[in-house]
């Protein structure tokens, strides 16, 4: 990765939008849904993961398997989508439905972030992977 300027500034850029998404639609799932469940975040770092797949396909070379626009990579997977996702709050949250004795509610977040998580990332990647290889 270059660490250039433009690219500090891409991801500082990216981070600001990507953290006001993420804080405007936590926000309105937990209204909607409740906050007894970490709703939000888990839909947040599902919705982040797919597009981070659907990125990885479109930047990465497949010759080389090397990121091929620095810039984009830079100002949209580590800038947006990188404040967007958030495994902090994951972490945090999970926490509090363990010690609130809700160990089943924070055993189900562990596991349906991941599986849900890697799925959308993989899923993003091969639909892209696939319309390319389709053109």
């Amino acid at each position: 990765m270059n660490f250039s300027i433009i690219n500090v500034l891409l991801v500082a850029i990216g981070g600001g939008i990507g953290g006001i998404i993420r804080f405007w639609l936590s926000v309105a799932i937990g209204r909607r849904y409740g906050e007894t469940f970490p709703w939000g975040t888990l839909v947040v770092n599902v919705t982040g993961a797919a597009c981070i797949g659907v990125l990885a396909g479109l930047l990465i070379s497949r010759e080389t398997h090397a990121v091929a626009q620095v810039p984009l990579w830079a100002g949209l997977i580590i800038g947006v989508l990188g404040s967007y996702t958030t495994v902090s709050s994951f972490s945090l949250q999970t926490l509090a439905l363990a010690r609130a004795g809700e160990p089943l509610h924070a055993v189900l977040n562990i596991a349906g972030s991941i599986v849900l998580c890697l799925s959308a990332a993989a899923a993003g990647y091969t639909a892209v992977i696939f319309a390319a290889g389709s053109l």
